[in-house]
């Protein structure tokens, strides 16, 4: 009983009118009225404003109509797996940052769904760290650690950064041998507010300075070929410009092991195949997208 009401709950707020809810479950009107006077009685709370012209929900309405229709998919999405057909379905929500999203995983989603047409996706491309389960996002692409122990985390992929600079500014200033040596040159900053390097076989982290700090890699790549400093990239900003030898690699012998990139989700999504396909997806493409860019 006290999942009653939530499906005709779903369809009123739907069809726009207790009558066209009615009819997406092909039952009575009088039916779905009793199913929401109980439903309400048990919460405590008005779902729906009902006047003689039209039905609107609540506030309160708005959040329990949208986390009954995620309710109802992973009912369906849950009997699905009972009876073998696996076919992923529904709405995927997803997040990933932004640069990384527009050049690699958004081709990756666009042929996803092409082979599954009973997927749909929304994604938000941001560069803030979102909390997936306050959220309701089921999966994430992440460089870097996870800590969130509420997730789960499976690295797919990998990225690797350069250090370079133009040929115009390392003839200017001279080319830096050791990583302090950093600290005498204009570094350039992106996202990333701290530089990863390896020495002695031991991670070791550096603050760079300067006067340029931007949250666009490309922006940064272009600012570097122009020989305004120093700057730390993943690979795929800065590889054609190094192969066309505007960018010189410097550093190279402190180079950091490569970045991690994983998919995360809430523990409680990862049994769901449309989760657990796209994370397929991802690991067996992303990685090459990445390598080829």
């Amino acid at each position: 009983m006290s999942w009653e009401g939530i499906e005709e709950a779903v369809a009123i707020a739907d069809a726009g009118s207790f009558v066209g809810g009615a009819t997406l479950l092909d039952v009575s009107t009088s039916h779905v009225s009793r199913s929401i006077q109980r439903l309400e009685e048990r919460l405590g709370t008005v779902l729906f404003d009902r006047t003689t012209r039209r039905v609107r929900l609540t506030d309160t309405g708005r959040v329990f109509v949208e986390q009954g229709r995620r309710i109802i998919q992973e009912r369906e999405e849950l009997m699905s797996l009972v009876d073998g057909t696996s076919e992923p379905h529904g709405e995927l929500k997803i997040t990933c940052s932004i640069t990384l999203g527009e050049r690699f995983v958004v081709p990756i989603l666009r042929r996803f769904v092409a082979a599954h047409p009973r997927i749909s996706i929304s994604i938000d491309l941001s560069n803030r760290l979102i909390d997936l389960v306050a959220e309701g996002i089921d999966l994430a692409i992440r460089t870097g650690e996870v800590a969130d122990k509420r997730l789960v985390n499976r690295r797919i992929a990998s990225r690797v950064s350069e250090v370079c600079a133009a040929p115009s500014y390392l003839q200017s200033f001279g080319i830096p041998q050791t990583i302090d040596d950093l600290k005498g040159h204009e570094c350039l900053v992106g996202t990333n507010a701290t530089w990863h390097f390896t020495e002695e076989g031991r991670l070791r982290d550096f603050t760079p300075r300067g006067h340029w700090r931007c949250n666009s890699g490309a922006a940064v790549a272009e600012v570097a070929v122009a020989g305004m400093g120093i700057c730390q990239l993943p690979s795929f900003y800065v590889r054609q410009s190094i192969e066309a030898g505007l960018l010189v690699p410097i550093l190279s012998r402190f180079k950091a092991t490569p970045e991690p990139i994983s998919v995360v989700y809430p523990h409680r999504r990862h049994l769901l195949p449309k989760v657990r396909h796209l994370a397929d997806t991802l690991e067996a493409h992303l990685q090459s997208e990445i390598d080829s860019a």
